[in-house]
């Protein structure tokens, strides 16, 4: 499987969707390290589990799944001789006690989820661990049924601070006028009261502490001093006896040891597969039918990260054809129709539900490889055509019976004439190959490529020409076309722009048939101005590069030496780019040159000829005022040369440096 095309076709979002709806970290891990497969038996398998989680969530009862809070680092350090604290290991009770909740909730669901209800028998509650942890352990501590020997301790130790505290009341009412205040406190573990210190001596006994003025000593009497260190004692031993008790619940968690294990994995894939479930659930997925065979039939599909609004898709692949060509508008659905096709491959390898109506069917791909996007990379110095080249290279070496190849935009990126040619071989090396492609273009050549050739099929998305709208629908069996001029009316191109783009489009037409005359070329370009003058200096500039090669050596050398004159067309070095020169070298040596209607000061030093003005324009009285000046100051300087007129006037922008 190819991971690059999963982002192109945003199974990663998909994926990303599944890990949010996991519980647990060792679900996650799970959900993070899944990947679609190849093999027919593990699909199934994974579609019967989401399936019946789908099931389960639909029949009303929330599935018990545990979070594992601290149970990942307590099997980390298992074994390690590691004697746990009380709270890890009342985490380890609570979780247990989460073990028995599902085990009863799936033998109670065994006739709507059999598979996935017979993998909790694998789990394995410990009742022996479980009941020791939980008569041994409550609220984070240790209760005194722990051990008989705690039991008596703590019994010391209650009847020792009582005896401290009725001797700490009594002293209270001994020494009452040395006292700051009349309460008993603990400093360092030890019962004090609150003397005066200017009335130290009255009070015998061991200073533990003092107030931040010094004013108050906390002193511990006399009286008391023996029991204080009997009630210590006591703690010692209480102490000792608590890491007996732990050493002990450890040591038997340990015996465990893989009961415990197994019961992580069994609730990690609960975790899972009910993500896979809540997930499935919220597009309204379905379980589609797995073939033997590598096709692919869609009816209803709707892509899952649309929701309700799209449109549904009704296509198939591989049964009656190996390649379907999709043209239509821009914006018309070409595109989400190609990922539609391979995200729902990969949704189901990876054993997700996917929302189609009955009558659906998928096979397997070994390979699912999509062409979306123009891929231009700055760390990967591609071009959109480079990266285009890359891509198809791939599908080349992976086209087999069972690869899904997709598409977008054939022929892009280069020069239209080589990319359809380009296309078209590809094409018919795949359907050699017996691959399943999907592509979509907008060439009528690769129309009729498909409308021709014997496993090919055209496909259309449908467009409103009433309303200018697309309708996202795909229609199989005829070609569409780009209703490139209704969607630029539609989206609000001036009308004047669209009608000279029309009047372009029968001079093309034309053209094919019978070459206009240089007269009828000198009379547009002067109704068109500089737009119809791009396209001739445009015809030119190719020309002249086609013939570059052969008078580069001579040629080149005798211009070089020659200064720059109006019209020269020359590359700017700092710019990296063609401009033309609007005003020749003044004494320091600087040119003003016209770079996409801007005029901009360059030392002549920085530049070179690229290519004369004598292979650009016709002759010398061609007027170069078309190149530099607007359509509107031409028109206002014939004017103001036939009669005054008031308030009209030319406005040159300065020159940029």
């Amino acid at each position: 499987m190819n991971e690059a095309s999963w982002k192109r076709l945003e199974f990663d979002k998909v994926k990303a969707a599944v890990i949010s709806n996991t519980v647990s970290p060792a679900g996650r891990q799970l959900a993070e390290r899944h990947a679609p497969s190849v093999k027919h038996r593990q699909v199934e398998a994974w579609l019967q589990e989401t399936q019946e989680a789908a099931l389960l969530l639909g029949s009303g009862a929330s599935i018990p799944l545990s979070a594992m809070d601290g149970i990942d680092p307590f099997l980390a350090l298992l074994g390690k001789g590691r004697i746990y604290n009380e709270q890890e290991l009342e985490q380890l009770a609570v979780w247990l006690t989460s073990v028995v909740q599902m085990k009863k909730y799936m033998n109670s669901k065994r006739e709507i989820a059999p598979t996935i209800a017979s993998y909790a028998e694998s789990m394995y509650d410990c009742p022996a661990l479980r009941e020791e942890l939980n008569r041994c352990i409550r609220y984070g501590l240790i209760t005194d049924q722990a051990s008989a020997d705690l039991a008596f301790i703590r019994r010391h130790i209650y009847a020792t601070e009582d005896k401290i505290q009725k001797k700490m009341e009594h002293a209270l009412g001994k020494y009452r006028t040395a006292l700051q205040d009349p309460v008993i406190s603990k400093r360092r573990d030890r019962f004090v009261i609150a003397v005066k210190r200017e009335l130290r001596k009255q009070v015998p006994g061991t200073v533990w502490d003092e107030s931040s003025s010094g004013q108050t000593l906390f002193v511990e009497p006399h009286d008391v001093a023996d029991l204080q260190v009997e009630l210590q004692q006591w703690k010692a031993e209480e102490d000792r006896e608590r890491t007996v008790i732990l050493a002990r619940l450890s040591e038997q968690a340990e015996t465990f040891s893989a009961e415990l294990f197994q019961n992580v994995e069994a609730m990690a894939s609960f975790d899972f597969i009910t993500a896979r479930a809540k997930l499935s659930r919220s597009y309204n997925g379905q379980r589609i039918k797995l073939s033997e065979q590598p096709v692919i039939r869609l009816i209803g599909a709707r892509h899952p990260l649309i929701g309700s609004s799209s449109v549904p898709l009704h296509v198939e692949l591989g049964i009656r054809w190996k390649q379907l060509i999709i043209t239509g508008p821009n914006t018309g659905g070409k595109t989400v129709t190609l990922k539609t096709i391979g995200l729902f491959v990969l949704m189901v390898q990876s054993g997700l539900l996917v929302p189609v109506e009955e009558g659906s069917e998928l096979g397997i791909f070994h390979h699912v490889i999509a062409d979306v996007g123009d891929g231009q990379s700055l760390e990967q110095s591609l071009s959109t055509f480079s990266s285009h080249i890359t891509v198809l290279k791939e599908m080349l070496e992976a086209a087999t019976p069972r690869s899904l190849l997709l598409l977008d935009e054939l022929a892009a990126g280069t020069d239209p004439t080589e990319g359809i040619a380009l296309s078209i071989a590809l094409l018919e090396q795949l359907l050699k190959r017996g691959a399943l492609a999907v592509a979509t273009t907008h060439f009528n050549e690769i129309k009729a490529f498909a409308a021709r050739t014997i496993g090919c099929q055209n496909g259309k998305m449908a467009f409103d020409a009433d309303t200018l709208k697309p309708l996202y629908q795909l229609e199989i069996g005829e070609a569409g076309e780009s209703h490139a001029f209704a969607i630029a009316r539609r989206f609000g191109l001036p009308e004047d722009v669209m009608q000279r783009a029309e009047q372009l489009l029968e001079m093309k037409k034309n053209s094919a048939a019978e070459p206009i005359d240089s007269g009828m070329k000198q009379k547009e370009e002067d109704k068109a101005g500089s737009l119809l003058l791009t396209k001739h200096e445009g015809d030119l500039i190719r020309k002249t590069l086609e013939k570059k090669e052969e008078d580069k050596g001579e040629d080149s050398a005798k211009t070089a030496a020659q200064p720059f004159v109006k019209g020269d067309a020359v590359w700017i070095y700092p710019l990296k780019r063609m401009g033309v020169v609007y005003r020749p070298a003044d004494e320091r040596g600087n040119v003003i040159v016209q770079v996409q209607g801007q005029k901009l000061t360059f030392n002549q030093k920085r530049m070179k000829l690229y290519i004369p003005k004598t292979k650009l324009y016709p002759d010398e009285q061609y007027d170069l005022d078309i190149v530099f000046e607007s359509k509107a100051n031409r028109k206002s300087r014939k004017l103001m040369s036939r009669k005054h007129v008031d308030g009209l006037m030319i406005v040159t922008p300065e020159e940029d440096s």
